[in-house]
């Protein structure tokens, strides 16, 4: 049974930052990538970044929203995801969820989700 829980989320003043946590449980095989995504109220969800989690991987890649901003990795042993935020902007604004995918880093392949944390930004 595999258990996605984020958490980190909150309210921060624009420039400020934040980091997201996802602790992963029971998604130990084919655990080929994981991955941050946003929702905004009235807005479709969006892939944020995402991370090549597979062995020998490692190779990341971001929404242009977010490139230069933001930074995701990932630690192999403790199976946790991480999302540095910094500087935040008002448009951050939003629910974010962690995703893990068994299939490949196509962000329709993500079939594995949290259930989400806030991140409000003024």
């Amino acid at each position: 049974h595999v258990q996605l829980v984020e958490s980190g989320g909150g309210s921060v003043q624009a420039g400020g930052s934040l980091r997201l946590s996802c602790a992963a449980s029971g998604y130990t095989y084919n655990r080929n990538c994981m991955a941050w995504f946003r929702q905004a109220p009235g807005k479709e969800r969006e892939g944020v970044a995402r991370i090549y989690t597979a062995s020998g991987g490692g190779s990341t890649d971001y929404a242009d929203s977010v490139k230069g901003r933001f930074t995701i990795s990932h630690d192999n042993v403790k199976n946790t995801l991480f999302l540095q935020m910094d500087p935040l902007k008002p448009e951050d604004t939003a629910m974010y969820y962690c995703a893990g995918s068994t299939l490949s880093c196509l962000w329709g392949d993500f079939g594995y989700w949290g259930q989400g944390t806030q991140v409000t930004v003024s």
